[in-house]
Formats: C-alpha cells, structure tokens, sequence
C-alpha cells in the first residue's frame, strides 16, 4: 500500500525532500515506516525520543495501523520556515486563521470587541533583531498548515471552555518576516479581566508546544531551526522507549 510521508523545520533538511511516497505491506504500522527511514537515513535514529507523529492530521502512536493512502508526518519539535507547497491561503476557521500578509492587529480587535466586554487582552509574538548574541536578519516560519490549523481552533474551544470567556482570534503567520513584524497574534475577549489574561498565557504557551509550526533563523553567519519546545508528555514521541529527549541537531548553511 502506498503511504504519503511529510518531513518538516529541520527534518526537510536531514531527509533533503519535503515529501515522500513509500510502498508498505498490509498491515504495517507507523513504526514500520519510522524503520524504513532508519535504515535509509541513519542519522534520524538520534533524533527520535524527541519526534512526534501524525497520521492524517492527527498525532498519533508508534504502534498505529496504517491504510492505503494515509498521510503520515514526522514532527520536530514545534515553534519555530517556507509554507506547505500548494496551501491555500488564508486559510481560515471560526477562531484561527493562517496568513501569509502581515497581521492587522486593530482590524482583528475590531472584529473581536463587543458592547459586554470588559477586558481584551491582547498577546502578539513580534521579530527581534537577536538571538543568544546573533544579529538576526529575518525569519522563516513553516507549518502542516491543515493539522495547525486544526489544533488552533481546538485550543480556542478548549480555551473557551476551560475560562470564563466570551471569544477567542488566534492568527499566525507564515514565510519570511523580518525584524519587528508580527508572527502570532492572540486576542482573548472577557467580562473580566483576570480569565482574560489566563486565557491568553495558557493559549499562547500551549500553541508553542503542540501546533506543528516551525521557524528557522537567519543570522549574518548562517541560518539554523530553532530549538522548538518538547512536546507534552500526552503526545507520543517516534520512539516512546528511547531514554531521554535529545534535541534535534542544528543544520547550519
């Protein structure tokens, strides 16, 4: 049976292809195609313990049965660039939306307000001009736009249910952005202003850990992925009984 495979941030650069297609027996599991690439790229074997994977949009376990015509994705570590080739863009659901213009923060907020709200709170991630000591250039930010916009739109329903909120926009940007412009935007409209400000903090600090987004980072002296953050310990890892959770290695050019 054939399987679509998507490599994705620094991964792309290890395997040297966006995608792939592999023919697999009946029956096999995504372990079975984490083996297959094993034994074709051996230096993907260290990077497992800190992968995750996804069948059809969906993060899934090593041990999951695979189907004709599956879409399987190997995920670094996410929060950190070039879109999905073939993408429609803006792409867009209820309370996410992905984009590849700058982000027009006072037309989201307009669109947000009403009459009842007391409080609005607002969290943008904007381009700084460093990193650890390295002049930063510009960044390039990648995503599974489908999968990431999904699980948006689910931490906009979770947030909504789990605070006492009336709406939720949560907005990312994709491709090159440079130095202060906006990379995600996250606005949290209340009655009041404390569930507002732990609605905000809880959103933005899970999107940087679950929705499959990366960045890469382009200095005078080369461009490196950026270290993403470890996937929660709820989303199965490429190789669950590997010790340990190294970290990807950067590819500098």
């Amino acid at each position: 049976m054939h399987v679509r495979v998507l490599f994705f941030g620094i991964l792309r650069d290890l395997v040297g292809r966006a995608s792939d297609t592999v023919d697999l027996p009946e029956g096999a599991s995504v372990r079975d195609l984490v083996a297959h690439y094993e034994e074709r790229i051996p230096a993907l074997t260290k990077s497992l313990p800190s992968l995750a994977l996804a069948v059809n949009q969906q993060y899934a376990r090593s041990d999951a049965k695979l189907s004709p015509n599956d879409e399987v994705a190997l995920l670094p570590p996410v929060s950190g660039g070039a879109p999905e080739v073939g993408a429609t863009r803006p792409q867009r659901q209820r309370h996410a939306s992905i984009i590849q213009l700058p982000i027009d923060s006072q037309q989201a907020l307009g669109e947000l307000k009403r009459e009842e709200d007391g409080a609005v709170v607002v969290f943008e991630g904007v381009v700084r001009n460093q990193t650890r000591g390295r002049k930063t250039l510009y960044l390039d930010y990648q995503a599974y736009e489908a999968m990431a916009l999904e699980q948006m739109e689910t931490l906009a329903a979770r947030a909504m249910g789990q605070f006492q909120i009336r709406d939720v926009v949560i907005i990312h940007r994709l491709g090159r952005l440079n130095i202060g412009e906006t990379s995600v935007l996250i606005a949290v409209a209340s009655a009041h202003r404390a569930a507002a400000f732990d609605a905000c903090r809880w959103l933005i600090d899970t999107l940087k850990r679950t929705v499959p987004i990366w960045k890469k980072e382009y200095f005078e002296d080369g461009a490196v992925w950026a270290d993403g953050e470890p996937f929660p310990a709820e989303i199965p890892r490429a190789n669950s009984s590997c010790e340990g959770s190294p970290g990807l290695e950067q590819a500098s050019k």
